[in-house]
């Protein structure tokens, strides 16, 4: 998704995506929908060994990031364009679901955008995801992680480092320089997890959603939205 220009924004509104303003976790819905769509049994098999091995690392104690890279392995040898096309399906097929957002976030992103604030969306998952859902919310910007492509073909490695814990907040320091008037302390950030700790210290008005007590205790005067599960 290409940067939308636009007048200048009074505030930059950054949001989580999985279990933020989508009730679900995007990327290993789509990872299912997929390779069980393209290649039967034998894709769901990849696709729940890819969810294990996951799975496995976070049980070790690696941070996330470790995860996230061990998800992009799995997309190795995928055409860029056929995993764009189906991200498009994947949208298409959940945007109507009841559930499918969280609705407290997405109105208040709403309620953002009427304000004249640039909405950017901050993801660990990828474009083929994050882009119909940007699309769909009127962000301005997406900041996500960007797997490698080779000729089209994804190399099964991350371009750059995964926007996760502090790669998102180098990714809202960057675009952040862009626009030289707006202050980050007038900012707001949405997150429901400690890995979204990085991004809502940037902001002068952090929203915790759902209520998570870690990240509470690190941001005591957070505001407070419903989650997926309170929605």
């Amino acid at each position: 998704m290409p940067d939308i220009p636009g007048p200048a924004p009074g505030r930059l509104v950054f949001s989580d995506v999985d279990e933020t303003l989508l009730s679900g976790k995007s990327l290993f819905d789509f990872l299912g929908f997929y390779f069980e769509g393209r290649y039967g049994a034998d894709g769901a098999l990849h696709a729940t060994a890819t969810r294990r091995r996951i799975a496995a690392l976070v049980a070790a104690g690696l941070p996330r990031e470790a995860g996230n890279r061990a998800y992009y392995e799995a997309w190795r040898g995928e055409r860029l364009d056929a995993v764009t096309d189906w991200g498009i399906r994947w949208f298409a097929r959940n945007a109507g679901a009841p559930g499918f957002y969280v609705p407290a976030v997405r109105a208040a992103l709403r309620r953002h955008r009427e304000a004249g604030d640039h909405v950017v969306l901050v993801s660990g998952s990828f474009p083929a995801v994050v882009d119909p859902v940007a699309a769909d919310v009127g962000a301005r910007h997406v900041l996500c992680t960007r797997p490698e492509a080779r000729d089209g073909e994804l190399t099964g490695v991350v371009a750059g480092e995964p926007c996760i814990g502090e790669g998102k907040r180098r990714a809202v320091r960057g675009l952040a320089k862009r626009y030289p008037d707006v202050s980050l302390s007038d900012c707001y950030g949405y997150g429901d997890h400690h890995s979204d700790l990085p991004m809502l210290t940037e902001v002068g008005h952090p929203v915790v959603v759902g209520g998570s007590p870690e990240l509470l205790a690190e941001l005591p005067d957070a505001r407070v939205l419903a989650g997926a599960e309170s929605a």
